[in-house]
């Protein structure tokens, strides 16, 4: 059976991801710097994930992101992560680079849930990757809880670049499709220069599924009748 059910999940997570490439939607980031309880530092953004009149795929900023970090910064792999880890589902293309371990059923929101557990089979250069759990419905076969970390973690002697744990749960769109809804953590991560706790949040909202449209207009033609820390 949990072979068999793993399958299952990744080829409902391919589905899924090729069908919320034809989705709209809002996703707001929020990243905290903390110190004895207190916000010290922010990085805030607001994208609107869209189509251009074309149709091709395209990510906008609402307004210029907030940045006011005092002690870290944020990497292109920060960024890797938010668009591609922390929304996390396992598909048929991705499965070959994990471990999967079947740890039975809970119940999440009175909904049945098969418990998998994914660890990387190795980490390879220039890849970022989900360590944790994910939970399955046990009706649909589509995550809708996972907890975890991007990994590898990035050390250094003098500058590393570390990702604090996440939550992430996912609802259905119109009543078909478990997109991600909401992901939060809070962690502390130890940076060379001493122990940082950092908190994040990513709210997706306003799903809406794009429909090309097209527009012909008649009438004359001549000739006739379209997060690291910062160096020191």
């Amino acid at each position: 059976m949990p072979e068999t059910l793993i399958r299952d999940a990744a080829e409902a997570g391919s589905r899924l991801v090729a069908e919320r490439e034809n989705y709209t939607y809002t996703q707001m980031f929020r990243f905290w710097e903390i110190k004895n309880g207190v916000r010290i530092g922010r990085y805030e953004e607001i994208r609107d994930i869209t189509f251009t009149g074309k149709g091709d795929r395209e990510e906008r900023h609402r307004k210029a992101p907030v940045l006011q970090l005092t002690r870290l910064r944020m990497t292109d792999e920060d960024f890797r992560d938010l668009r591609d880890v922390n929304p996390f589902v396992l598909t048929s293309e991705t499965l070959r680079f994990y471990k999967v371990r079947y740890k039975g059923i809970e119940q999440l929101n009175n909904e049945d849930c098969y418990v998998l557990q994914l660890r990387p089979r190795q980490i390879l250069y220039g890849q970022r990757f989900f360590d944790g759990l994910v939970w399955v419905g046990v009706e649909h076969r589509q995550v809708v809880r996972a907890a975890g970390r991007p990994v590898p973690q990035i050390h250094r002697i003098k500058e590393s670049n570390l990702f604090p744990g996440f939550e992430t749960t996912y609802e259905p769109v119109d009543g078909e499709h478990w997109f991600p809804v909401r992901t939060a953590g809070d962690d502390i991560l130890p940076f060379p220069s001493g122990h940082q706790r950092v908190r994040l949040l990513i709210e997706y909202s306003d799903y809406k599924r794009f429909t090309a449209t097209s527009t012909v207009t008649f009438g004359d033609v001549p000739g006739g009748s379209s997060n690291a820390e910062a160096p020191k």
